[in-house]
């Protein structure tokens, strides 16, 4: 690699950087969209860094990359602790380099689910909300940002030109490796995503953390919120199968509240720890291995 260290681990001021894009290109409804001269303001530092993001994410994210990091990762043993000392551990992601941002992870995650358990979803639902950045953890780990965040995408396939700045992909090597840059490369005709391998970030580290102890509905929310190509653009229709197709529903319902939740005014943390505590002895383990 021929970039700095330093700037291919961390290209964003914050994680909230690449979160603020992503509200750039999906916004709330009712909110008029930026025009596309405004949103590809090159002369902006902010666009350049979630530019050079991209660019690394998309050059590095290989079918390789994930299989290795799959090998590493998967084995949960770099720390053991309780769930809300977990989510507590997150907060030290905390970028003071951000002006635009006063809250924690932890009091963004508390919003989310907020907003669930307002709005009458069911518990697990609501702990869905809670939980559902914890994987971002990785970068306490040492991860890259390109290798933590940004849009999920499958990898071992060609890449579809719906995902954001498609063109970073022609340094990828899988572009150009005939086992992966075909329609369906390594996979068939509706083969269903439990047999496709996605780019690897806190999505799908989270989801191997929790797989034996949620609801599947809550497990498609946990692996694919930010797999925007398809549950925003439909570009891997191909691959999905009918039971993906139904689950995704569920992805539909929680993505708004993983984009549209957030506020300046900080929920009393003290006072929604005995509440989210019992959810979480309710359905996960007393502590949690990552």
């Amino acid at each position: 690699m021929k970039e700095s260290r330093k700037e291919e681990l961390s290209p964003l001021s914050s994680l909230d950087v690449w979160e603020d894009d992503v509200l750039k290109r999906y916004p709330e409804p009712g909110v008029p969209e930026k025009k596309k001269e405004e949103f590809r303001n090159y002369d902006s530092p902010e666009n350049d860094s979630v530019r050079e993001f991209y660019r690394l994410n998309h050059k590095y994210q290989t079918y390789g990359n994930v299989l290795a990091k799959k090998a590493n990762f998967l084995q949960f043993d770099k720390k053991e602790m309780p769930w809300w000392a977990a989510m507590e551990y997150l907060n030290t992601l905390i970028d003071d380099s951000d002006p635009d941002t006063s809250l924690d992870q932890l009091q963004h995650l508390l919003q989310t689910a907020e907003a669930i358990r307002a709005d009458g979803h069911p518990d697990w639902f609501v702990l869905t909300g809670f939980i559902h950045d914890l994987g971002k953890v990785l970068c306490l780990f040492g991860e890259p940002q390109w290798n933590v965040v940004g849009d999920s995408f499958p990898v071992g396939c060609k890449f579809s030109d719906k995902i954001v700045y498609p063109d970073f992909f022609s340094d990828n090597p899988d572009s150009t490796d005939e086992r992966y840059n075909t329609k369906y490369g390594v996979y068939t005709h509706q083969c269903g995503l439990d047999n496709i391998h996605m780019s690897w970030g806190h999505d799908e580290y989270l989801y191997h953390i929790t797989k034996d102890h949620l609801p599947e509905e809550a497990l498609y929310m946990i692996r694919y919120h930010s797999f925007y190509s398809q549950h925003r653009e439909h570009a891997y229709d191909h691959l999905l199968n009918a039971h993906d197709h139904e689950m995704f529903k569920w992805v539909d319902k929680f993505n708004p509240y993983d984009l549209y939740s957030k506020s300046p005014k900080p929920p009393v943390v003290s006072e929604l720890k005995p509440y989210y505590e019992d959810l979480i002895a309710k359905y996960l383990p007393a502590t949690v291995k990552l």
